[in-house]
C-alpha cells in the first residue's frame, strides 16, 4: 500500500494552524483602572507595546497587603529607585498567579529584575529571571539589545512548579543572587542556573551587575507578589 506523506504533511499543517494563530494572535489586554498606585514605585511597558498604542495604565500594580497585585495588560517592568543593590545580594519573592493562564492562551513569565540601570529610558538595562505555571523559566536582558542566558524559549526545570490545570493556582519562590564571580537563578530552593559574571557583565549585555532591582511581568498575567526584598549575602 503507497503512502500519501504529502496528505499526511497537508493534515499535520492544517492542525497546526489553530494553535499557532492563538498563540501570535493574542494580544495585550488593557486592565480598567490600570495605573501605578503604589508609593514610590513606577514602571515601563515594552517599547513593542508601546508601538501598538498601549501605555503603562493598560496594566496595574496595587498594594494588596504587604504584597503586591499585578495585572497585566502589556509586557511591564515595575521598581522603586529606592531599591538599590551592589556587591554580593540577593533579591527574591514568592509570585502566587491565582488562576493559572486565567488572561491568557498560553502560558506567560514573571519574575526577579536585578542591575536595573537607565531604568525608563530608551537606553534601559538589567537582567531578570522568570518562571512560567508551565514549569519552565527564563533568563533574559536588556542591555544595548535584548539579550538571552538561557536561550529563545528557556528551558524546563523540576524545580519549577506546574498548574494543575488551567484556572488553577500556582506559586514560585524565585531569586536571583550575585556575588563577585558568579550571578544565579534560584526558583523553589533550587538553582536552576548559574553563570559567570563575565558572561552577564559583557560588551552588549550588562554595564554592571549593580543597580536598581524589580519585578518584571510578560503581557495578559495576574500575579501576587509577597516577601519581595534584598538581602546583602
Amino acid at each position: 500500500m503507497r503512502f500519501d506523506y504529502r496528505s499526511t504533511f497537508a493534515t499535520v499543517v492544517l492542525l497546526l494552524i489553530p494553535a499557532l494563530s492563538n498563540a501570535q494572535d493574542e494580544t495585550s489586554r488593557s486592565i480598567a483602572g490600570g495605573g501605578v498606585s503604589v508609593p514610590g514605585w513606577t514602571g515601563k511597558i515594552d517599547a513593542s507595546e508601546q508601538k501598538q498604542g498601549k501605555t503603562l495604565n493598560d496594566a496595574k500594580l496595587a498594594k494588596e497587603g504587604n504584597g503586591f497585585h499585578v495585572i497585566t495588560g502589556p509586557a511591564v517592568t515595575y521598581w522603586n529607585p529606592a531599591n538599590q543593590a551592589a556587591g554580593s545580594y540577593t533579591v527574591k519573592a514568592t509570585f502566587h498567579e491565582p488562576k493559572y493562564m486565567n488572561l491568557n492562551s498560553h502560558p506567560h513569565p514573571y519574575g526577579i529584575v536585578i542591575a536595573g540601570a537607565g531604568l525608563g529610558t530608551d537606553k534601559e538595562s538589567y537582567l531578570y529571571c522568570a518562571a512560567y505555571g508551565s514549569g519552565t523559566f527564563i533568563v533574559r536582558g536588556f542591555g544595548p539589545e535584548p539579550f538571552q542566558m538561557n536561550g529563545r524559549r528557556g528551558e524546563a526545570n523540576a524545580a519549577v512548579h506546574k498548574a494543575a490545570a488551567v484556572g488553577e493556582p500556582v506559586t514560585q519562590d524565585i531569586a536571583i543572587s550575585v556575588t563577585p564571580a558568579r550571578v544565579e537563578c534560584s526558583i523553589n530552593g533550587t538553582v536552576v542556573a548559574g553563570y559567570d559574571k563575565a558572561a552577564v557583565v559583557a560588551a552588549g549585555k550588562l554595564a554592571s551587575s549593580d543597580g536598581i532591582y524589580g519585578l518584571r511581568f510578560a503581557h495578559n498575567t495576574e500575579v501576587i507578589v509577597t516577601g519581595f526584598g534584598m538581602t546583602k549575602n
